[in-house]
């Protein structure tokens, strides 16, 4: 099968489309014939060298796809070969095939065209646990980094979806696209974006922050946050290692955690999906979540993909269409 295959790590050339086995599916496992992956953050740090797959899972970089069923593994009811779905995975998403634990597979939200959905997984998965582990609940002021990306973009959407303020920083010029989105207050991170979330909350601060930037915000979160505030770091694109005061968050009677959803184990991994399919696949359905721009390239183009996706200049989600 047609596979994307790395050349070590680093730029975006490093990645070509080359010929590989084809997987087969385990007990417990489904085959999958690709139409279209998403393209993530986490892929361009796996690129890099930065975030290799967990142990036992594809060095194939892709962590959420759409397609076909193409095959069931021992023990696996509930699909039949041809049915369309979206799967979330621990790797091998750049493939013409990929198998993938059953739990970890769902419907095509409906109504949604099938390459589209091959963005809307890993985003939902990501975001809406999150924000539940966080208690964010109606009334609170909510604040996501990144809004105008494939996370920012959703969260944003479920954030007001269920009753919270949302503030959300990005480039300038992509402040009027997080507010179309719905976002109370669009803040340039270019500029002073603590004082700003402040300022808009007669100095209170914010409830919960969904942080994408890691090390280089560390401190700026804490000192955005509102009293019994709490951050949930979920990317590393500012760095691994910060400092923190401490003492700010004590006063602050505040909460720091991170997670990383692609190390879960399969049976949690199976939980968040059916958790997405029940909460936020009706959210689409019925127009409380609107599909983010996509960028569309062909499986041949991978590099390119990278490339956007890493200029910055990317609204929304990149996709990458493997079969038609």
């Amino acid at each position: 099968m047609r596979a994307v295959v790395t050349n070590g790590a680093g730029e975006p050339s490093v990645m070509t489309v080359g010929e590989v086995p084809a997987p087969v599916a385990g007990p417990g496992e489904v085959l999958i014939d690709v139409v279209a992956a998403g393209v993530n953050r986490a892929d361009v740090l796996q690129r890099r060298g930065f975030y290799p797959p967990p142990p036992g899972a594809s060095e194939i970089i892709g962590l959420e796809v759409s397609g076909r069923i193409a095959g069931l593994g021992e023990g696996v009811d509930g699909w039949q070969v041809g049915e369309e779905c979206v799967a979330l995975l621990a790797g091998g998403g750049y493939a013409e095939v990929v198998a993938v634990p059953v739990g970890q597979v769902a419907p095509v939200p409906a109504g949604m065209d099938l390459v589209s959905a091959a963005g809307v997984m890993e985003v939902a998965a990501t975001v809406a646990p999150n924000l539940h582990r966080m208690g964010l609940k109606a009334g609170e002021t909510f604040l996501v980094h990144g809004g105008s990306g494939g996370i920012g973009s959703f969260a944003i959407q479920y954030g007001k979806a269920i009753g919270a303020r949302v503030f959300t920083t990005a480039s300038a010029g992509k402040l009027d696209h997080c507010r179309e989105l719905g976002a109370d207050e669009a803040i340039d991170y270019r500029g002073d974006w603590v004082a700003a979330a402040k300022d808009a909350t007669d100095g209170r601060g914010v409830d919960v922050v969904l942080d994408v930037m890691g090390a280089k915000y560390l401190g700026p979160n804490v000192d955005v946050l509102a009293r019994g505030g709490r951050i949930v770091v979920i990317g590393l694109q500012g760095g691994r290692k910060g400092e923190l005061d401490l003492g700010v968050l004590l006063r602050k009677a505040g909460t720091l955690t991170a997670t990383s959803l692609r190390a879960r184990p399969a049976a949690e991994k199976a939980e968040v999906v059916r958790d997405v399919v029940e909460e936020v696949w009706p959210m689409y359905a019925d127009g409380r979540i609107k599909l983010a721009p996509e960028t569309r390239f062909p499986l041949g183009d991978v590099a390119a993909a990278h490339t956007h996706l890493d200029s910055g200049d990317n609204v929304g989600k990149v996709l990458l269409v493997v079969a038609e």
